[in-house]
């Protein structure tokens, strides 16, 4: 793919979106509870007209949110994340109803929603589930298991299960579900992480569920998974590329003003080639996040490759800069409350959720193969 540039409305926007994420939402973040869905931060988010983007916009203008929302506001970036990852199924798979009755309010900010998908023995692995749907008569199933290291659970007013409606038949067995958190059975436990975002388990005790539930199609829910994740997976590298900019900027700062060796910091060659790497890395993410989106939004047929080499090269590079800006400001950086102590807490879990860093190694090796093999054949 060409290399490319943003327009000047694309890089206006952006500028727009770092000043709304610095200056109205940080104040509401600030607010929130840890650990704790902060609904007036979803609100605002909202009332913005942000969320409502998530179901008009293509993978690019998705990057540009996230990416620019992270540099300003980490905690703005995932509320609007979460309530994408977890509507997009009802937006690409659900049936009017459906529809019309989530997506209006999850636009607005008045409904928050969820993706269930990992397990306790099952998270990298998705086609390894466990949650049982057991049939409960014609068109009716009863769900039984454990979902884990869920996003907003278990505060969501409703969450995308994958559930097996075929034992043993691997990926081929999977059903996405629309469920409303209030269905009789449902119960779920907060988690306290190492970032304090909302994350608990959800337990499923005979959960009724219909027909009219099913998202997409009856055991063919591990393409609205994997859809959903080929969609998001740039985005999670664009909120890594935001992070890394923010920590960029403030080694800029904090070296081209720091008194050190009868000098500025910056003036130490050790550091300013530092700096320069933490500027290449950076850089060399974000145009391959952008690449990958584009791919998307075109509808290539790579997007699965490009998709994880997006999120796998930025959400590693994001975490070499942000660590290395921790270096460069010393005992400081480690600070309870300062912006790089925030950022080392946050841009650990990008390398693990939504497919493992390990994980989109092994997707991208086995879509070069495939290729090899395809070219093979045709000849």
């Amino acid at each position: 793919m060409t290399a490319f540039s943003l327009e000047p409305a694309q890089l206006a926007w952006c500028a727009e979106l770092r000043t709304l994420a610095a200056e109205r939402l940080r104040p509401l973040a600030e607010k929130g509870e840890p650990g704790h869905v902060n609904r007036a931060l979803v609100a605002e988010l909202g009332r913005l007209g942000l969320l409502g983007r998530l179901f008009t916009s293509g993978a690019l203008d998705l990057c540009l949110m996230r990416e620019s929302l992270a540099h300003g506001c980490t905690e703005a970036e995932t509320a609007l994340a979460l309530q994408g990852l977890g509507a997009h199924p009802v937006h690409a798979h659900g049936t009017e109803p459906q529809r019309a009755r989530w997506l209006p309010q999850v636009a607005d900010g008045t409904a928050v929603a969820a993706f269930a998908l990992s397990e306790p023995g099952a998270g990298s692995d998705a086609a390894a589930l466990a949650l049982r749907a057991d049939r409960d008569g014609p068109d009716r199933w009863r769900l039984t298991g454990e979902k884990c290291w869920i996003s907003n659970a278990p505060e969501a007013d409703f969450y995308t299960v994958f559930a097996r409606t075929a034992p043993d038949a691997g990926a081929r067995g999977v059903t996405a579900f629309l469920l409303p958190a209030d269905r009789p059975g449902l119960t779920g436990t907060g988690l306290d992480m190492l970032s304090p975002h909302p994350i608990g388990s959800l337990d499923f005790d005979a959960v009724p569920v219909t027909a009219d539930d099913v998202l997409g199609e009856l055991d063919r829910g591990f393409r609205v998974a994997m859809g959903t994740l080929n969609l998001f997976r740039p985005s999670v590298g664009a909120f890594a590329v935001g992070m890394a900019r923010a920590a960029l900027d403030a080694t800029l700062a904090h070296t081209a003003g720091r008194d050190a060796f009868g000098g500025k910091l910056k003036d130490l060659q050790a550091v300013s080639h530092q700096v320069a790497e933490m500027a290449l890395r950076t850089e060399a993410a974000r145009l391959m996040v952008y690449a990958a989106a584009t791919a998307y939004d075109e509808g290539a047929p790579d997007v699965p490759q490009r998709s994880a080499m997006a999120k796998l090269l930025a959400t590693e590079t994001a975490q070499y800069v942000v660590d290395t800006a921790v270096q460069l400001h010393g005992a400081r950086a480690l600070r309870r409350g300062h912006l790089l102590e925030h950022l080392y807490r946050e841009v650990r879990a990008p390398r693990v959720y939504e497919g493992a860093s390990e994980v989109q190694r092994g997707i991208i090796a086995k879509e070069l193969y495939a290729e090899l093999y395809a070219h093979q054949e045709a000849r």
